[in-house]
């Protein structure tokens, strides 16, 4: 049991009158993995000590609404048929668990959803390698109920340069503009972790609606590249899109990222290797591995405010049921990141914006954009030529 810490017990007590939005957890990938894709097999009502995300330390770390992302490797034979297989098991979760998770479809129902003391579900799909090289597949996935959209993952796309590979367009292509436009018709928000920052440049360049990064920290602190360099920060407020700060042990301690590096290339996990038969090797030579804290994770918080303003901040966990920080280990700890935040002098305000209001504007701008851009644009239809 927690010692008795005045500040945990305001975290808890905020966490009760204000919604924690956290704007990225995989639980889905790790249903497919190991539950076969199959919600009920998996059963989300109980704790799996072998990862981070069930429903009872959902409930424990008073999660108010959770982006639950569509994840799709890169490689993957058929990603068209790997995206529509993912967005399917966000939808199980919430058939199966009615009681538990509200879909969210729209920012309000983000507040409907604590109103009947459910969590609201919110579905993104990450990379948008299952496009198949056209627009049109974002309709399909926009009707199926996907609200965020991250344009890639670890891999440079056909239109677009990761953040961890070799860069291949000077960031982004005509067609990678022609999927920013067509999100913002929609009102699909634009996520940009894991976009190279020359690329998320060119994005801040086109977009018509506030854009996020769901994962991601500050690189000055940590020069991991899937953190925010300062010259991106600086254009956020102007675009009044959010940076999410993430859990991810190498993406906030800079000893985690250099202590890490050996066994990556381009700030991640090298092909072919076991990485834990490699961090094993790596800790009986440079001990353990260090993982980060929560401390440290403010210090990101608070760096990337400076940089931003309050009104540009918010949480992205990243749960993905692989190893977190110590003090973040699960979903139940929300808390005890939002206790360091009251110690280091929070306003209620200030929280209430980290927590959920600042996303929740960025989601109602996106859907006044698309009501205005619908009215006077087509559905898109563009293709990538081969």
């Amino acid at each position: 049991m927690d010692r008795i810490d005045p500040a945990l017990a305001k975290a808890r007590d905020l966490l009760d009158r204000f919604i924690l939005f956290d704007g990225h957890n995989d639980l889905p990938i790790n249903i497919r993995r190991h539950g076969g894709g199959d919600v009920t097999a998996y059963g989300l009502d109980r704790v799996h000590q072998e990862s981070d995300t069930d429903i009872p330390r959902l409930r424990e770390g008073k999660v108010g609404a959770q982006v639950f992302a569509a994840y799709v490797p890169t490689a993957v034979p058929d990603p068209v048929r790997f995206t529509l297989e993912q967005i399917a098991v966000v939808l199980d979760i919430e058939a199966a668990h009615p009681d538990v998770f509200r879909p969210a479809r729209r920012a309000a129902d983000v507040a409907a959803a604590r109103r009947s003391g459910r969590i609201a579900s919110v579905i993104s799909v990450e990379s948008g390698v299952g496009l198949g090289h056209s627009v049109s597949p974002l309709r399909v996935w926009h009707a199926a109920g996907v609200r965020i959209l991250t344009l890639c993952h670890n891999e440079t796309l056909d239109w677009i340069d990761s953040a961890t590979d070799a860069p291949r367009h000077g960031g982004l292509t005509d067609f990678g503009r022609a999927v920013v436009a067509e999100c913002n018709r929609l009102g699909i928000i634009v996520d940009l972790a894991h976009v190279a920052p020359k690329a998320q440049h060119a994005v801040l360049d086109v977009a018509q609606a506030p854009v996020i990064w769901s994962h991601s920290n500050a690189t000055a602190l940590c020069p991991h590249p899937r953190n925010v360099p300062d010259d991106v920060l600086d254009r956020v407020k102007a675009n009044a899109g959010v940076v999410m700060a993430t859990f991810v042990p190498n993406f906030i301690s800079r000893k985690s990222h250099e202590w890490m590096a050996p066994l990556q290339a381009y700030g991640k996990t090298r092909p072919g290797l076991d990485v834990d038969a490699a961090v094993t090797r790596r800790e009986s030579k440079a001990g353990p591995w260090p993982r980060a804290s929560i401390g440290e994770l403010c210090d990101h918080i608070e760096y990337i405010v400076g940089r931003t303003g309050l009104a540009h901040i918010g949480i992205g966990s990243d749960f993905f049921g692989g190893p977190n920080p110590p003090d973040l280990a699960d979903v139940s700890r929300f808390p005890h990141l939002v206790a360091e935040l009251v110690r280091r002098g929070w306003s209620d305000a200030a929280l209430k914006g980290i927590l959920s209001g600042n996303i929740l504007r960025v989601w109602r701008s996106a859907e006044k954009t698309a009501a205005a851009l619908a009215k006077r644009r087509p559905p898109g239809v563009e293709g990538l030529k081969p």
